[in-house]
């Protein structure tokens, strides 16, 4: 996908949730409903599917521990006396806390050096001590008629950082980042994404083996629901034969689904559609697994595509490639997208964004979409560990798009793909 989505727990997730995070939650959803009522009349290639959630290894107490040292490390670096973040992704990465984001500020406030101390209101108390698995319990409640912020101003006077530098969390919302200026009037607020982005872009072997799985169980999916297609199918029916797919391996997961001219453009439309044989369709999104996400983008046809479909298809595909090759430790990000352009461009459908109108590529991790992008400007270089999707394509308005994504993870000799290229635009799975 190339839109910046960021996938937040919200409050019901959030109280259904388990240790495996969304990966182990019972299979939920009204189309994860319908197909547990309907499973007797599923598809065999959907029946075939294998639970994957049991798989997931969680990460571990240690692994969080060794993040907010890292954390700890970069604020050093780059100056920041304390960071604070709210609930969201960033504050389950560090600590396991996976909190909706609210208009109740729950949060962590991380020093420099230390332990951190965790916010939030006093009926959440227990709740939240509860996922506090490890370190220093050190919980702050303020009542409903309490100021929050006056709070956390109070705790950078105890460290003697009243006047000091506070580093936001991107997430946070305004009205808390607004809050947090009024009480503590004399700190210096700044962004903590060299913090946060700097830990959470690279992987460790515990988050590309989530990924993996997530990433295998989005591919099987698609590969069940592809040989179940039938022409006439609407997108309704489609989508909850994903469902079904998603819940027989325990998951949840989504789908987008586009045909035809609807595929021209890269998001496609939520006007009805349905499929027929010989007309491009095109399947985008993942599932997560233990926190961690997958997104991926198959496009073909039911039957025989036309020749212009081919070819269109084997450009991108070559595009794709390109890319990958391009995305080696110390590359820069821009250049990636650039390989992947001039192969594009080269084939007939430039020239710049004429037809391959997006961005090549996104981090990828806890959230869909997270740093650093594959773009054109962006002269960030490439490291060891992180991840990305590479998903090149080509939109002709008013006829068909093509877009293949696969995500791609960085090692010392350079990228790998989690999953195998599509084969063929009338053969999309290998």
């Amino acid at each position: 996908m190339t839109i910046d989505e960021t996938v937040r727990p919200d409050r019901r997730r959030f109280l259904q949730a388990t240790a495996l995070g969304a990966a182990a939650l019972p299979l939920l959803g009204s189309g994860v409903a319908r197909a547990r009522e309907g499973a007797a009349e599923l598809p065999p290639s959907i029946m075939a599917l294998k639970p994957v959630a049991p798989l997931a290894v969680p990460i571990t107490n240690v692994e969080h521990e060794s993040r907010l040292r890292k954390a700890q490390r970069l604020m050093t670096e780059h100056k920041m006396d304390a960071v604070f973040m709210g609930g969201g992704t960033s504050l389950e990465y560090f600590t396991g806390i996976d909190w909706w984001v609210s208009e109740r500020t729950t949060g962590m406030l991380l020093p420099r050096s230390g332990d951190p101390v965790f916010i939030t209101p006093a009926f959440e108390r227990e709740r939240t001590l509860q996922q506090i698995t490890f370190g220093k319990k050190d919980v702050r409640t303020w009542q409903e008629n309490e100021d929050p912020y006056r709070m956390i101003a109070g705790v950078l006077a105890e460290w003697h950082q009243s006047t000091g530098t506070l580093g936001i969390e991107e997430q946070l919302r305004s009205a808390t980042q607004f809050g947090i200026a009024r009480a503590a009037p004399h700190a210096t607020l700044v962004s903590a994404t060299p913090v946060t982005a700097g830990c959470r872009s690279i992987k460790s072997p515990a988050e590309l083996a989530l990924m993996q799985l997530a990433n295998d169980a989005t591919l099987a999916v698609y590969h069940a629901v592809w040989k179940a297609l039938e022409p006439g199918m609407t997108q309704q029916r489609i989508s909850d034969l994903v469902d079904a797919a998603y819940a027989r391996q325990g998951l949840r997961g989504e789908v987008s689904i586009n045909v035809g001219a609807f595929t021209a453009s890269p998001h496609g439309s939520p006007l009805p559609q349905h499929i027929s044989e010989g007309t491009v369709i095109m399947l985008d999104d993942g599932c997560k697994v233990g926190g961690y996400q997958s997104d991926i983008t198959r496009t073909f046809v039911l039957g025989k595509a036309g020749d212009k479909m081919k070819r269109v298809f084997d450009i991108v595909r070559k595009a794709q490639q390109a890319a990958l090759a391009a995305a080696h430790p110390g590359a820069s990000m821009e250049s990636v997208d650039a390989a992947a352009r001039k192969v594009i461009t080269d084939g007939g459908y430039g020239p710049g964004y004429k037809y391959f109108s997006h961005r090549l590529g996104h981090g990828i991790g806890m959230d869909m979409h997270e740093w650093y992008y594959l773009v054109q400007g962006n002269t960030r270089r490439i490291e060891p560990g992180m991840t990305f999707s590479d998903e090149p394509g080509i939109y002709i308005p008013g006829e068909f798009g093509v877009r293949l994504e696969d995500d791609m993870h960085i090692g010392a000799d350079g990228a790998h793909w989690f999953t195998p290229q599509s084969p063929s635009i009338e053969q999309p799975f290998a």
